[in-house]
């Protein structure tokens, strides 16, 4: 599929997807940066991009103003549509904080059905500031995720370990100095029958218990000096450092915002390519109805996968446009006449 900007209201954008250009079903990953009732103008100016501090003589990017209640509708209607346009291995990431984050999450569970929440994230997103406030400071703010179905797409994020990791999770060290640990070769629950009940070396599993391998396993495993014996007999599997691809990303990240955004509220592109890699494949479409900067196309598009990126505000087109001719300039299979096509409904009367 050709990669589609467009400028307009979401809402409308989103029911042309479904009623025009006949996307229902067929986008695997949805990434959103929405407003997160905060009652602010974000601006832009000369000098930067207003988060926190807003510049008087800068140029609207976009009101927040939407609260309550009305906040929480106006992304419903949303949602419901973005649900049609999500194929049933399709998932969806929706960035807010933990101010309207417990409400925003009720509405979710609504829309998408409790069954297919996965995660709660907490995204680490700057350092301590120095307010003087009655209150523990704020450094983070929330991710929710949730799938359409049971089977969503999902490429296992790893990272590296560090040195602590290592030490703590691999305390044992061979005659080559290879960092290893090691872990029972047998699992609860207990069979009388089968090939995992069977005596190894003499031996039975422990009363309730079975072999998590067959026997025959166990003794290949004993031939290549993988398996560690107690002093009492006991054998367990050898899990060394280096053959493991690292550990699993938990629900905690550590992905700060740009120093220096060229849009208000740019979010990590490390953190946007691993949603991207996670919950997509290069076949895949991604989705932000809230494209701000265009940070979620720009790391699609560094990801081969295919993108749609909508906003109502004529500066987040703009830096967007900017972005993506910056960045892929020097491809030659991509430049910002051909490389997507741009469509502009914001004169269209909106419903």
């Amino acid at each position: 599929m050709k990669n589609l900007l467009i400028k307009g209201e979401n809402l409308e954008a989103l029911e042309l997807l479904i009623k025009e250009r006949g996307l229902e079903g067929s986008i695997d990953l949805v990434y959103i940066d929405p407003p997160f009732a905060t009652g602010t103008d974000f601006k832009v100016s000369l000098n930067r991009s207003s988060t926190v501090s807003s510049s008087r003589t800068g140029s609207l990017a976009y009101s927040d103003k939407v609260k309550g209640s009305e906040f929480i509708e106006f992304l419903r209607k949303r949602m419901l549509l973005l649900k049609e346009l999500l194929s049933e291995r399709g998932s969806i990431y929706l960035h807010t904080d933990c101010k309207i984050g417990h409400y925003v999450k009720i509405m979710m569970d609504e829309v998408f059905g409790v069954e297919n929440f996965r995660n709660d994230i907490t995204r680490i997103k700057c350092n301590p500031k120095n307010f003087n406030r009655t209150g523990f400071s704020n450094i983070k703010d929330m991710i929710l995720f949730y799938s359409k179905g049971k089977n969503p797409i999902w490429n296992e994020p790893r990272e590296d370990y560090s040195e602590k990791d290592r030490e703590k999770l691999f305390p044992k060290n061979d005659s080559n100095g290879r960092r290893y640990t090691t872990v029972p070769i047998h699992a609860p629950g207990e069979t009388k029958n089968g090939r995992s009940s069977q005596e190894f070396k003499g031996i039975k599993p422990p009363a309730g218990r079975h072999w998590r391998v067959d026997v025959e396993t166990l003794e290949s495993w004993d031939k290549q000096g993988l398996l560690e014996w107690s002093s009492s007999g006991n054998p367990r599997k050898i899990i060394y450092a280096d053959e493991k691809e690292g550990k699993r990303v938990q629900d905690i990240w550590e992905f700060k915002d740009p120093q220096y955004p060229t849009y208000p509220t740019e979010k990590n592109s490390k953190m946007l390519e691993m949603i991207i890699k996670t919950s997509s494949i290069e076949a895949s479409t991604v989705l932000d109805c809230f494209c701000g900067s265009g940070s979620t196309l720009r790391a699609a598009e560094r990801l081969n996968r295919s993108w749609i990126g909508i906003d109502s505000s004529a500066q987040a087109i703009e830096t967007s446009q900017k972005n993506i001719s910056k960045d892929f300039s020097a491809n030659a299979l991509f430049d910002s006449c051909s490389g997507y096509e741009m469509l502009d409904i914001s004169e269209q009367t909106m419903v």
